[in-house]
């Protein structure tokens, strides 16, 4: 046999954590590494924070799971206060991601069917977007290392390049229902969208009949220093998915609506075994109890405003490997002017963790509880990474 016992489709680095704390993370053997990727965007508390962790605790201990056969009252209790929170009237509960992504999708295409209009089957979506693994998801991008091998897959979509409002409107035909976009692209090199193309595709979809529906699963959750980043641009979609920071560090996703776009939506045309189940909630609510707090918000923009800075005063020092800072809030781009693959990888031996992007970019994505030290701390390992790194060898 010559398969690994874990299925190999990872192509895992050489860290092995085996402990969190605050903004760090170790292996067996007490190596430290300051944590700016934060799981991709999901510790957005940290490791080991004492109100999280209590929380999961003591509902672990009391219920863990039902399944959706009876009443909820922790979801009920959560999906209530994301109502009071955001644009939205009810709210599904997923284990992730990808599935808040194929809940928006099904909340779309039923609301059209609901509406007599089952021809309108299409999303218009854009260019280096990333969704999720699932065959749906991937039939949403046109990155072709995520759909290779897996073709033909689903035509429910249209591509169109990312920020370009023209481009939207001219894809609008009788098959198209919805847009589906990401306030800021993550995995696509941390692009943030114009306010003109955000606000412009919320006019478009009031003007023609169809849905916005936005992917917050990595710019969500405070992340940008609001709580959700679509509150940046002065707009709401109809449907949202999330998950990512939600839970922090707990698996859980939701799918939030309105009321009108949700109208499809009835009994029996969706469900999840282990959605929204006691533990998963308990986690929420404990996120929510900090990240939403206004103070704490304030906090992250911030920190955001202070980490930015820090950067755009190292990259003189190092121009001939940095470009350019990106992003908003604690959702930060690096642009380098190589390999940002290879240079993630360098910055490990320096005690660094980040995450690469496309578009040569390295994500920085750390706790949103960070302070002025680590800030201090992640630019001093950058800038010893910086000198070292010789991008040939590296290649």
């Amino acid at each position: 046999m010559t398969i690994t016992p874990l299925m190999p489709v990872y192509g895992r680095c050489e860290v092995a954590p085996v402990r969190g704390e605050g903004c760090y993370l170790y292996d067996a053997e007490g190596r430290e590494w300051l944590d700016m990727a934060s799981g991709i965007a999901v510790n957005c508390l940290g490791h080991g924070h004492p109100h999280l962790v209590q929380a999961i605790q003591k509902q672990a201990a009391t219920l863990m799971h039902t399944s959706n056969l009876y009443k909820a009252p922790a979801q009920e209790h959560l999906a209530q206060r994301l109502v009071e929170l955001t644009f939205a009237d009810t709210v599904f509960f997923t284990n992730s991601g990808a599935e808040a992504f194929e809940c928006a999708l099904k909340t779309a295409l039923s609301y059209h069917y609901a509406a007599g209009n089952p021809q309108k089957h299409r999303v218009i979506t854009f260019s280096n977007a990333f969704h999720g693994r699932t065959m749906a998801a991937i039939s949403a991008t046109d990155q072709e290392k995520l759909r290779k091998g897996f073709e033909p897959l689903p035509d429910w979509f249209k591509v169109v390049p990312f920020d370009d409002l023209a481009a939207a409107e001219a894809a609008i035909d009788d098959s198209v229902g919805a847009f589906m976009a990401e306030p800021i692209q993550g995995e696509g090199g941390i692009r943030p969208a114009s306010m003109e193309f955000l606000t412009g595709l919320r006019a478009l979809a009031d003007k023609h009949g169809l849905l916005l529906i936005l992917d917050e699963v990595q710019c969500g959750v405070a992340r940008t220093g609001k709580l959700f980043a679509h509150e940046l641009y002065g707009i709401t979609p109809d449907i949202m998915a999330i998950a990512k920071g939600i839970g922090g560090g707990f698996p859980v996703g939701a799918c939030l609506a309105t009321e009108k776009a949700a109208a499809g939506m009835v009994i029996g045309t969706h469900g999840s075994t282990y959605g929204g189940n006691p533990l998963a909630m308990a986690a929420c609510e404990a996120v929510l109890d900090i990240v939403a707090e206004p103070a704490f918000l304030a906090q992250v923009t911030d920190m955001g405003a202070r980490f930015t800075q820090a950067l755009e005063q190292l990259i003189p020092n190092h121009d001939d490997l940095f470009d350019s800072v990106r992003g908003k809030g604690l959702m930060l781009g690096l642009k380098l002017k190589s390999d940002s693959r290879a240079f993630v990888s360098h910055a490990r031996s320096h005690g660094l963790l980040m995450v690469a992007a496309g578009d040569n970019v390295v994500r920085l994505l750390p706790p949103l509880t960070i302070e002025e030290k680590h800030i201090r701390e992640c630019v001093e390992r950058l800038s010893a990474a910086a000198r070292s790194y010789q991008p040939a060898a590296a290649a």
